[in-house]
C-alpha cells in the first residue's frame, strides 16, 4: 500500500471516529492553536480535537489583537510572564520566518515625559535587564532621531520589539494541525462536560459530543466557566474590558514610525494608551481600559444583561472598582469623549489633533480578577487528573503563544491518567 493511500485511509478513519479523541482542546484562539501544535508534534499518534464555537480561528482576542511582538521588558524577572514570553518571542519569529509569515523587528520607545516618571522609567529598564531584553535608557537627542514626533524628555528604545500578523499565525497553525490528521470543529460550543468513569471526559457541544481522555480549556473570555464546567473552583472570575482605538489617516502615519509607549501605572496591568505601527499598514492609537457590558461586547451599547449582571455582583470587581473608581470614570470619559482620548493621545504625541484620527473596531481583553478584587497579572494554569485550564492568559499570551503551547503539552504528561 502506497503512502498516500496509508494517509488517506487514516484521515478517513480519523475522520469517521471524530467524537472519540485522545485530547479534546476548548478554544480557537492563538493559546489553543499553539497547543494542539506542540501537542501533534509530541504526541503524533494522539488523535486531538479542537472545539472552536465561532466559524473560524481566532476570531475574539487573538483577532482584535494589535499585532506587537513583546520583548519582555515588563514583567517581573522569573514571572510565567516573563519567561513564556522571552522564549515565545523568539519562537514566533522563527515561526513566522519558516511559514513566509508576515512581521517585522521595527523597535520601540518608552518615554518618560517628565522627571517624575524616570524612577518607574528605570525600574522597567531594570527589569528589562534582567530578563535579558536588549534596551538602553536614552536621552530626548536620541529620542528625537527616533521618533521626531513624540513627546518625553527621556526613554527607552527596545530595539527587538517588533509587529506581526497573529491571524496568519492561527490560520497556519490550523493548516498544521489538520494535515497531521487532527480536528478542528467549528460553531462547537461547549455546553457541559461530564466523567465517564474515572479516565474520560464527554463534552457535550452543539456540534455532538466528544469523548476524550484528556481537556485543555483555552476558552479565553469564557474560561472561567469552562473551568466550572470541569468541576474545578477558578481562582479567578473574567471581567471583561474594552479596549478601543483610533487609527492615524494615511496623511498622518508619518508621526509614528515604530511603537510609541508611555511609562505605565504600576498598579494596573494596562499599559496605557499607544501609538502601534501595524504590520499591515497603518497606525493604531489606544487602546483605553473601559468595562464592557458583555464578555463579547465590542460595541459600547453591546449588553448581555446575565453577563453585565454576574459582573456587577462579583465581590472581586466591588471591591477593584471601590479600589480604582477614578481611574475607572476616566477611561469611560475616554470612552464618550473622542477629545479627551486625543488629549491623552498628545500627551505622548502633542501633534495629534481630533480630525487626524479615525475609530477601528476595538477588542475585549479577559481580566481576571480574584475574589479580594485583584487584578491576576500573571499566566494562571490550574490542572487536575484529565484537566488543565488555562484561566489567565492575558498580554504578552499572543508573543508567548508557542511557548504557553509548549509548556501545556509538558503538563499534558501527567495531567492524562493514560499518557
Amino acid at each position: 500500500m502506497s503512502s498516500h493511500v496509508r494517509n488517506f485511509v487514516f484521515l478517513v478513519n480519523r475522520f469517521l471516529d471524530m467524537n472519540h479523541t485522545d485530547i479534546a482542546i476548548v478554544g480557537g484562539g492563538i493559546v489553543g492553536l499553539a497547543t494542539a501544535y506542540h501537542l501533534s508534534q509530541k504526541y503524533p499518534d494522539k488523535k486531538i480535537t479542537v472545539l472552536e464555537k465561532e466559524a473560524r480561528v481566532a476570531v475574539h482576542q487573538t483577532g482584535h489583537n494589535s499585532g506587537v511582538l513583546h520583548s519582555g521588558i515588563y514583567y517581573k524577572p522569573g514571572s510565567l510572564k516573563a519567561i513564556n514570553c522571552r522564549k515565545g518571542k523568539l519562537a514566533m519569529q522563527e515561526f513566522c520566518a519558516e511559514h513566509g509569515i508576515d512581521y517585522e523587528i521595527c523597535g520601540k520607545v518608552i518615554v518618560a515625559l517628565d522627571e517624575s516618571e524616570f524612577g518607574a522609567m528605570e525600574r522597567i529598564y531594570q527589569r528589562g535587564v534582567d530578563n535579558g531584553v536588549a534596551c538602553e535608557v536614552i536621552g530626548q537627542e536620541r529620542l528625537r532621531e527616533l521618533e521626531p514626533h513624540a513627546a518625553g524628555v527621556k526613554g527607552i528604545h527596545v530595539p527587538e520589539a517588533g509587529i506581526v500578523n497573529y491571524k496568519q499565525v492561527c490560520e497556519k497553525l490550523a493548516e498544521i494541525i489538520t494535515e497531521r490528521g487532527n480536528a478542528i470543529v467549528y460553531h462547537a460550543k461547549v455546553n457541559n462536560i461530564t466523567d465517564e468513569g474515572s479516565t474520560a471526559k464527554v463534552i457535550a457541544t452543539t456540534m455532538g459530543e466528544f469523548k476524550t481522555q484528556l481537556v485543555i480549556n483555552c476558552a479565553g473570555l469564557y474560561c472561567d466557566k469552562i473551568t466550572k464546567l470541569t468541576g474545578q473552583k477558578p481562582a479567578a472570575q473574567i471581567v471583561p474590558f474594552r479596549g478601543e482605538y483610533f487609527e492615524l489617516k494615511p496623511e498622518k502615519q508619518y508621526l509614528c514610525k515604530t511603537l510609541i509607549y508611555p511609562v505605565p501605572d504600576p498598579n494596573f496591568p494596562f499599559l496605557g494608551v499607544h501609538f502601534t505601527k501595524m504590520i499591515e499598514g497603518g497606525v493604531e492609537c489606544g487602546p483605553n481600559a473601559v468595562l464592557a457590558f458583555a464578555r463579547e461586547g465590542y460595541h459600547k451599547l453591546d449588553i448581555n444583561a446575565l453577563e453585565l449582571f454576574e459582573t456587577l455582583t462579583y465581590p472581586g470587581f466591588l471591591k477593584m472598582a471601590a479600589k480604582h473608581w477614578r481611574m475607572g470614570m476616566g477611561e469611560m470619559w475616554r470612552s464618550f469623549s473622542k477629545q479627551a482620548f486625543v488629549k491623552a493621545l498628545q500627551r505622548l504625541m502633542p501633534e495629534i489633533r481630533a480630525e487626524d484620527l479615525v475609530a477601528v473596531p476595538a477588542g475585549i481583553r479577559a481580566q481576571a480578577v480574584t475574589e479580594s478584587g485583584g487584578m491576576v497579572d500573571d499566566f494562571l494554569i490550574q490542572e487536575a487528573p484529565g484537566i488543565i485550564n488555562v484561566n489567565n492568559a492575558p498580554s504578552p499570551a499572543a508573543t508567548a503563544s508557542l511557548n504557553i503551547g509548549d509548556t501545556i503539552s509538558d503538563i499534558a504528561e501527567h495531567a492524562s491518567l493514560n499518557f
